[in-house]
C-alpha cells in the first residue's frame, strides 16, 4: 500500500508542470490576492481542478463519468477542445470542433492498440473551425488501454502533448482506484455469499424439527417461531446492502436466538446491554450474527451444564464497542490463530475470519476483531466499530422480498 501511495504521488507531480503552463497562460499577478506568485498561484488552481474532477473518474469511464470530468480536464490542460473516448466511441466532446468526431476515431486504432500515445493534424473544410491538431494520449489500467484522452488545439505544440500525457497519467491512476473499488466491492459479496453459505444446514433442519414438535401441542408458539425463522432468514439472504445498522443486526440476532432457545431450553440464557446512542450505527452486513453463533456452538457443544452469552453495545466516543462474551469451553489460542489466517478450513469456523477479514477491510487493520480464550475459559470477542466512515452506508431495512 506504501508504495501505492507513492506511486500515485508519483503520478500528480506531473500535474504541477502541466499547472505551470496553465498559469503562464492565464495568471494575473493582479488578481493572486494571497495564493503568491502567478506560479503558485497556478499550481493551486491546478491541483483545485484536479481535485473536482476525481471523484467522477474514481466511478470508471462511463458516458456520465467522463461528461461530469471532461470540462475540468479541459480546464487543466486549457485547450480548445477535449473529448475521452472508450474503446468503440467518443463518450464526451467538450469545447468546439465536435464536428471531428468521428475522423478521431478512425485515427485511434493505432494508440488504442499500442498504448501509445500520437499527435496528428486534422483535416476541415470549416473556414473559422479552431481545431487544426489532435493530441491523443491512452488511459491504460494494468497495462490494458480502456480510451483515450484526446486534446485538440489550433496547432502543433510540444507542450500540450508533454501535458496531455501526464493528465492521462492521472486519469489512469483515478481509474485504478475506481478498478479496485470495484475489486473491493467483489470481493465483500463474495466473502457475504461465503457466510450465507456457512449458515448451516443443521440450523434450519433442527428450527424447523423445533417448530414443528410444538405445531401439535403449542400451535401459537409454533407461529410465533415460524414467523421468526422467516424474518431471519429473509434478513439473512437479502439481495442488495453491503452494509446495515446494530439496530438491525441485534434484531436478526435475537431472531437466531429465539430459535435456538426452542431448541436447547433452559441450558441457554442470554443478556444484553445495549446503550440506545449506538443503534443507528452503520456496520458490515452479518457482522455480528457469525459472531452469536461461534459463542453458542462453543458454548452449548462440549458442555453439559447451562451456557451463558452476554452481548453488549457501548458508546465509546467515535466508535461503538460491541462484545460478545461466553462461559463456554473456549479454544486453545494456536487453533484460534491457524483460523483467523485462515489455514483451517471452513469447517473450522470461517465466521471469524470472514468477519475479522471484513473488519479490517473496511475500517482498517487496527479494527479487526479482539479475541480472548483459553481451553476450559470461555471466549471473549471485541469488535470495535466506527460511528462514521466515508463510502459506509445502511441500506434500508427490507419489509419483504
Amino acid at each position: 500500500m506504501t508504495g501505492f501511495l507513492a506511486g500515485l504521488c508519483v503520478a500528480v507531480l506531473p500535474l504541477l508542470a502541466a499547472g505551470f503552463w496553465l498559469g503562464r497562460r492565464t495568471a494575473r499577478p493582479e488578481s493572486l490576492g494571497d495564493l503568491g506568485t502567478p506560479v503558485e498561484h497556478a499550481t493551486f488552481q491546478t491541483l483545485h481542478t484536479a481535485s473536482l474532477a476525481a471523484p467522477s473518474l474514481r466511478a470508471g469511464l462511463t458516458e456520465e463519468t467522463a461528461r461530469k470530468s471532461a470540462r475540468r480536464l479541459r480546464t487543466l490542460l486549457g485547450t480548445d477542445a477535449l473529448c475521452l473516448t472508450d474503446q468503440k466511441q467518443v463518450l464526451v466532446w467538450d469545447g468546439v470542433g465536435s464536428h471531428h468526431r468521428g475522423e478521431i476515431m478512425a485515427r485511434l486504432a493505432g494508440p488504442l492498440e499500442t498504448g501509445r500515445g500520437e499527435a496528428f493534424p486534422l483535416s476541415c473544410a470549416t473556414p473559422d473551425c479552431p481545431v487544426r491538431w489532435a493530441v491523443v494520449a491512452p488511459l491504460t489500467v494494468d497495462d490494458r488501454v480502456h480510451g483515450a484522452l484526446v486534446a485538440c488545439a489550433p496547432r502543433e505544440s510540444a507542450v500540450l502533448v508533454r501535458a496531455a500525457g501526464e493528465v492521462a497519467r492521472w486519469v489512469s491512476v483515478q481509474l485504478e482506484l475506481a478498478d479496485l473499488d470495484r475489486s473491493r466491492t467483489r470481493l465483500i459479496e463474495a466473502e457475504i455469499k461465503a457466510l450465507r453459505a456457512q449458515i448451516s444446514p443443521h440450523f434450519i433442519f433442527n428450527s424447523l424439527a423445533v417448530i414443528a414438535s410444538f405445531v401439535r401441542t403449542d400451535p401459537e408458539r409454533a407461529r410465533e417461531l415460524l414467523l421468526e425463522f422467516a424474518d431471519f432468514t429473509r434478513y439473512s439472504f437479502r439481495r442488495h446492502g453491503d452494509f446495515t445498522t446494530l439496530a438491525d443486526e441485534l434484531h436478526a440476532i435475537d431472531q437466531y436466538l429465539a430459535l435456538v432457545r426452542a431448541r436447547f431450553g433452559d441450558r441457554l440464557s442470554v443478556t444484553l446491554q445495549i446503550a440506545p446512542e449506538v443503534l443507528p450505527v452503520a456496520l458490515p452486513f452479518l457482522c455480528l450474527q457469525p459472531l452469536v453463533e461461534n459463542a453458542v456452538k462453543h458454548g452449548l457443544e462440549g458442555k453439559a451444564d447451562a451456557c451463558h452469552i452476554q452481548i453488549t453495545a457501548q458508546d465509546a466516543g467515535a466508535e461503538a464497542l460491541v462484545v460478545i462474551e461466553d462461559d463456554g469451553v473456549g479454544m486453545d489460542p494456536e487453533e484460534l490463530r491457524l483460523i483467523l489466517a485462515g489455514e483451517i478450513g471452513p469447517s473450522g469456523g470461517i465466521g471469524l475470519s470472514n468477519v475479522d477479514d471484513r473488519l479490517r477491510q473496511v475500517y482498517g487493520d487496527d479494527h479487526g476483531l479482539v479475541i480472548e480464550t483459553a481451553v476450559g475459559a470461555g471466549m471473549k470477542i471485541t469488535a470495535r466499530v466506527p460511528k462514521y466512515r466515508p463510502g459506509v452506508h445502511s441500506a434500508a431495512r427490507l419489509t419483504s422480498e
